[in-house]
Order: C-alpha cells, then sequence, then structure tokens
C-alpha cells in the first residue's frame, strides 16, 4: 500500500507543476495579446485620424478651385464690362454727326459778304443741340455703372471667400503635418546611434538616457527603469533577442533589428520605456533605456505646488497695507 499510495503523491505533484506551468503559459500569453492589441488600436486610431485630415484638406482644396473659377469668371465679365465702357465713353468723346452741316454755315459768310448780316442770325441758332445728346448718353450709362459696381462688389466677395478658404486649407494642413510628425515621432521617436548623439538627446532634458553593455546570459541586469537579459546576437543579420521584465511579468523580443526601437508601456507609467541597441557584437550588445523625466505622481506633485506658490504670491500684496 505505501510504494501505491507514494505514486499517486508524485503524479499529483507533476499534475500540480505541469498545471502551474500551463497557468503562467497562458497568463504571459494573455499580456502580450493585450499590449499588441493596444498597440494595434492606437495604429489604426492615428491612420483614421490621418485619413480625417487628408479628406478634409482634399474637400478645402475642391472648394478653392471652385471659388478660383468663379472668381476668373467674374473678373473676365468685369473686363467685357471696363471695355464696353471705355468704348462708349470714347463714342460719347467723338464730335456729333452734325460737323457738315456747320461746315456749310461757315462756308456761306465767305462767299456771300455782303449778306453776312441776315444769314449770321439764323447760324448761330442750331448751336445747342448736342446738349440733349449728352444726357441721353449720360442716361444710357447710368445703368452700366450700377451693373459694373455690383459685379466689383460680387468679385470682392468671392475674394474675400476665396482669402478664407485659403487660409482654411493652410491651417488643415499644417494640423495634417503635425499629426503626421507627432505620429511618426510617437511610433519612431528620436534614435541616437552613437554616444554623442545620445548626449545631444540628453540635453534636451525631455526625457532620462541610461547607457547599457550587455552579455549573452541568463541572468537579468537592471538598467534604469527596466530589467534586461541579452539571450541571442545574430551578428550577420544584425540582430538580438532580448528578455525583460515588466511589471513582474517577463517578455521577450525576437530577431530585434539594429537601431529598432522596443516600446514598453508600464502601468504607472504616462509615457512609454523606450529600449534601443545601436551595436551588436558576438555575444553583447550596447545601447541605451529612455525613460520619462518625471513620474504621473512627481508631475501632478509639481503642478500642485507651482499653484500654491502662485497663490500665496498673489496673496502677499494684499496683505501689505494692513501692516
Amino acid at each position: 500500500m505505501e510504494p501505491f499510495e507514494e505514486n499517486n503523491f508524485s503524479e499529483n505533484e507533476k499534475t500540480e507543476s505541469h498545471t502551474a506551468a500551463n497557468r503562467w503559459f497562458v497568463i504571459a500569453l494573455i499580456v502580450l495579446l493585450g499590449v499588441a492589441g493596444i498597440a494595434m488600436s492606437y495604429g489604426v486610431h492615428e491612420r483614421n485620424q490621418v485619413q480625417q485630415l487628408t479628406a478634409q484638406a482634399a474637400t478645402a482644396n475642391n472648394a478653392m478651385s471652385q471659388l478660383q473659377a468663379q472668381v476668373n469668371t467674374l473678373t473676365a465679365r468685369l473686363n467685357d464690362m471696363t471695355a464696353a465702357q471705355a468704348q462708349a465713353a470714347s463714342a460719347a468723346a467723338t464730335p456729333p454727326a452734325t460737323s457738315p452741316a456747320t461746315s456749310e454755315a461757315s462756308a456761306t459768310p465767305t462767299t456771300e459778304t455782303t449778306e453776312a448780316p441776315a444769314v449770321t442770325a439764323p447760324a448761330v441758332a442750331p448751336a445747342p443741340k448736342p446738349a440733349p445728346k449728352k444726357r441721353t448718353t449720360a442716361k444710357r450709362h447710368a445703368p452700366v455703372d450700377k451693373r459694373y459696381t455690383q459685379l466689383q462688389a460680387q468679385l470682392d466677395a468671392q475674394q474675400r471667400q476665396l482669402k478664407e478658404t485659403q487660409d482654411e486649407v493652410a491651417k488643415n494642413r499644417a494640423d495634417l503635418e503635425g499629426s503626421i510628425s507627432s505620429t511618426r515621432d510617437e511610433l519612431n521617436g528620436s534614435i541616437a546611434k552613437t554616444h554623442d548623439e545620445l548626449v545631444a538627446l540628453e540635453k534636451r532634458g525631455e526625457r532620462s538616457y541610461f547607457e547599457f553593455d550587455l552579455s549573452k546570459s541568463k541572468e537579468f541586469q537592471r538598467v534604469g527603469p527596466m530589467t534586461l537579459s541579452l539571450r541571442k546576437t545574430d551578428t550577420k543579420h544584425k540582430s538580438y533577442d532580448l528578455a525583460m521584465i515588466v511589471d513582474d511579468n517577463e517578455l521577450s523580443k525576437k530577431k530585434v533589428n539594429l537601431y529598432e526601437p522596443i516600446w514598453i508601456h508600464t502601468e504607472n507609467g504616462s509615457q512609454p520605456v523606450q529600449v534601443v541597441v545601436n551595436h551588436i557584437d558576438k555575444n553583447i550588445v550596447h545601447g541605451y533605456v529612455s525613460a520619462p523625466k518625471y513620474k504621473q505622481s512627481e508631475l501632478a506633485a509639481l503642478s500642485s505646488s507651482a499653484n500654491a506658490a502662485a497663490a500665496s504670491g498673489s496673496s502677499q500684496p494684499a496683505a501689505q497695507p494692513q501692516q
């Protein structure tokens, strides 16, 4: 009976250990799937935003082209009206058609000098006839001037609308370029390929940087906020395998290329942590870890202290008159 009980006990231990290993494997798989789902949803969100901004820019460009065509049409009509008005003004400036009569009247005094006093009196009478013609021409030009002013006002309105559309297109383009650049920076980040470039990034004061040299080993090494372990290097293809411990969970990245950033989102971090390897040698790599300068709690504490200092500074001048 005792050997039988010992065999059952050993089999139960094996079953429990196998169940625990499967449980940890399932937990690690769920964590990996969750991280992949978050990254995929973030990428889809950024892609949709870029597509929306691109559609808005295309719509604004179409509206601007239509307004430009309307402005060109109005400009052509305005030029035609101006040419017609210029022709009418030149026609009004030409001498009237009664010039032969005046020539005959001027010729009669030279031929018959004896009858000059009797002929000059009726010859002067038709002189004021051109005045009514000027009045009629002025009445004819009045509608033309009114249409001209209407076209000019319409053209000014179209130009203002075109200017507003151009400003809107420029703003949408700037927003689109800013969104694309910010998305590119968030997905790729600024990569330092040398130590000098890493020093230049550190001088910006935006993030903290921790350089490391990892040798191939199953042991983990603490680098800044990360715990890393190099498992494999491939100098021919410039790639490596890396194991990490994130929030008490062990994660692995295989066949990571040189200069390829690894973004890690932690539970307590508002921004991701970046791991970059910029040199691969046989069984050893060199790189750095980039982490946010301040944690979310530290930023909140700094904000509250700044508000308290501002409030105390504003209350001091009010207390001086009482002293």
